[in-house]
């Protein structure tokens, strides 16, 4: 549909701990607190970035997760801009014992991608667009 207006909002996770999974979006990242509230039984918590909102919330009553072992059809990672120093960006990561999945590489003439992962296994793209 053309003439709608969509930009991107959020990423929505539900985590076993949702506190401290948003309190190292916090620490690690650099993110900033936002909404913070329960909703239908499970804290829901609002981690925002420069031009994105990541929501982080527990498990609600009645929900229980399934098994994540082996390939997984829908979404695989999501992808966080770093638009300054990428290369210090992500030493000071690894300085703050966060484990990278891909090492920082330059995937395109234009663009270097690291993949790191958060706790309770989240896949995150760091890129940088020269």
């Amino acid at each position: 549909m053309s003439g709608a207006g969509l930009t991107f909002d959020h990423v929505h996770l539900i985590c076993r701990d949702p506190k401290a999974v948003a309190q190292w979006f916090v620490e690690i990242l650099g993110g900033k607190i936002g909404n913070n509230y329960e909703i239908q039984g499970a804290p829901q918590i609002h981690v925002a970035f420069d031009g994105a909102t990541v929501i982080i919330r527990g498990q609600r009553t009645g929900e229980s997760a399934g098994d994540k072992s082996g390939l997984q059809y829908g979404t695989d990672h999501f992808g966080l801009r770093v638009s300054q120093n990428f290369d210090a960006f992500c030493a000071a990561l690894k300085e703050k014992g966060v484990k990278f999945t891909m090492e920082p590489t330059q995937f395109n003439p234009s663009t270097k991608i690291a993949f790191i992962e958060s706790p309770e296994g989240i896949n995150i793209e760091l890129l940088h667009k020269m």
